[in-house]
């Protein structure tokens, strides 16, 4: 993954294909987007009782769909997903799009789906089973993605000769852009990742500043910056993206507004921002006409 500014976009699942899903991905192709990702969930906050498709199904489609573009989830996570058979998808995903997928991965967290595979008198994990899941998921999927045969029995993951014949187009295996803010989730992604993600801090969401969110982010890049020299590597091979629509204030209410709060995270490091594609009567309602704006002339703010 390379380390220049680039701008992306989520699509969240909830058009049917072949009424209204398949002209958005097409579009963020022609608007020029680096990456267009979707949410890996099996329900979603306010959308949980309307149409929400898979994720891998939605990429694959895309990927056929579309040529340039990058493709990816934001995020996975192993609330409900298997590295096994995470990984035999994968591998398709990246053969069918030749080369173009990213793996955002996270821990997970509660309420959603965090439940939907267990008993009813089954509680959601805590931070730290989850963050105990995810030290097991990754180094286990970065295996099956890159080995032919792996066997390995863990604490909460087995693989028995498990097989992944080719492996991926992508070598020396697809890249993964590590969520985490916590020390634990750091050092996964400065050992694993080539990219790292943050929304913020959530805390600051309703009650904070804009300056106490950009404050928080400051801290957050420091960390991974410490992670990455804990595990001897230079913090500046990992990409740096950030998922907006999480931090204090309206950044996309308008052009300058974008602009504005894009060099302002620029110049902390990041690498990739990412834009939800709109959605009408939402949390992530917009202006169209701002939106494509955005996509095709705020990069060149920064040229």
């Amino acid at each position: 993954m390379t380390s220049s500014r680039r701008l992306s976009t989520v699509i969240l699942p909830i058009r049917r294909w072949h009424d209204g899903g398949r002209p958005l991905w097409v579009r963020a192709e022609e608007l020029g987007f680096h990456a267009a990702y979707t949410y890996d969930h099996l329900a979603w906050r306010a959308f949980r009782d309307g149409p929400w498709f898979g994720a891998v199904p939605t990429l694959t489609a895309a990927a056929a769909a579309t040529e340039r573009l990058r493709l990816g989830t934001l995020v996975t996570s192993p609330n409900f997903r298997h590295p096994v058979t995470l990984a035999k998808d994968l591998i398709t995903l990246d053969d069918v799009s030749d080369g173009r997928i990213t793996l955002g991965i996270g821990a997970g967290g509660n309420g959603f789906d965090a439940t939907t595979l267990r008993g009813s008198d089954e509680e959601a994990w805590t931070p730290r089973e989850r963050a105990d899941h995810f030290d097991e998921f990754v180094p286990l999927l970065d295996r099956l993605l890159r080995e032919p045969s792996v066997t390995q029995e863990g604490r909460f993951y087995a693989a028995n000769e498990a097989r992944n014949i080719p492996g991926c187009v992508q070598r020396p295996r697809l890249p993964f852009a590590v969520a985490a803010t916590g020390p634990r989730g750091l050092r996964l992604a400065a050992q694993y990742g080539q990219g790292w993600v943050t929304t913020g801090d959530p805390k600051l969401f309703e009650s904070g500043s804009p300056e106490e969110s950009v404050a928080a982010i400051r801290g957050q890049v420091a960390r991974l910056g410490a992670a990455c020299e804990g595990a001897g590597r230079d913090v500046s091979e990992l990409d740096k993206i950030l998922l907006t629509g999480f931090t204090p204030g309206s950044p996309l209410q308008s052009f300058d507004a974008f602009v504005d709060f894009a060099g302002t995270h620029f110049d902390l490091g990041f690498t990739e921002i990412v834009v939800h594609w709109p959605v009408p009567d939402s949390d992530f309602a917009q202006d169209d006409k701002v939106f494509e704006r955005i996509a095709t002339e705020a990069l060149g703010q920064f040229s």
